[in-house]
């Protein structure tokens, strides 16, 4: 069997031809459970925000006008989904105790020693509100008024949740780099 382009697949999709929505689902799946787990707590949470991802994607194709990429298009839904499946309250209230704690230099070496699976897991490591914000901001590339109008919340909380999320990764790499020492 002959592989489907992109926009065979959307059409397909558009026209709600079955078996192209299969073939929607099992090409894209792996990428957007990747995001989805960024955004949630645990592999099952990720997984029912896939699926409602999924459904909301062949239920909004139709919205879709080859104007920008469909990769982005999906990401875009599954980043939205998981955000709106968790309280925006905790962004309010959240509170580290890391704001009086000097910024430390980190030596290039503890960066290179990370594969990409001990960062993430270091990422996945931080409070909900400040992980959000860090993928959003490092990872996704939004801007604070973007990630202020998605979570519901002022661009200036964002920043100060981002700068605090760093503060918070580079104490644990400080961390990480002593214990390899």
């Amino acid at each position: 069997m002959k592989t489907k382009t992109e926009i065979e697949i959307i059409n397909g999709c558009k026209a709600q031809d079955q078996l192209l929505q299969e073939e929607l689902v099992l090409r894209y799946s792996p990428m957007l459970m990747t995001i989805s787990l960024r955004y949630t707590d645990s592999k099952p949470a990720a997984q029912d925000v896939l699926q409602d991802s999924l459904v909301k994607i062949l239920k909004f194709i139709a919205q879709y006008q080859h104007s920008g990429s469909f990769t982005a298009w999906m990401k875009r839904i599954v980043i939205n989904t998981a955000l709106k499946s968790k309280s925006r309250i905790r962004y309010k209230f959240e509170y580290s105790g890391l704001d009086n704690i000097p910024e430390q230099e980190l030596a290039p070496e503890a960066y290179a020693n990370l594969n990409a699976a001990e960062l993430m897991k270091l990422i996945n490591s931080l409070p909900d509100g400040f992980r959000e914000i860090f993928n959003l901001a490092a990872i996704e590339g939004y801007s604070h008024k973007e990630i202020g109008e998605l979570l519901q919340i002022a661009p200036s909380t964002s920043r100060s949740q981002l700068a605090r999320a760093r503060k918070i990764l580079q104490t644990k790499l400080v961390q990480l780099e002593k214990m390899t020492a």
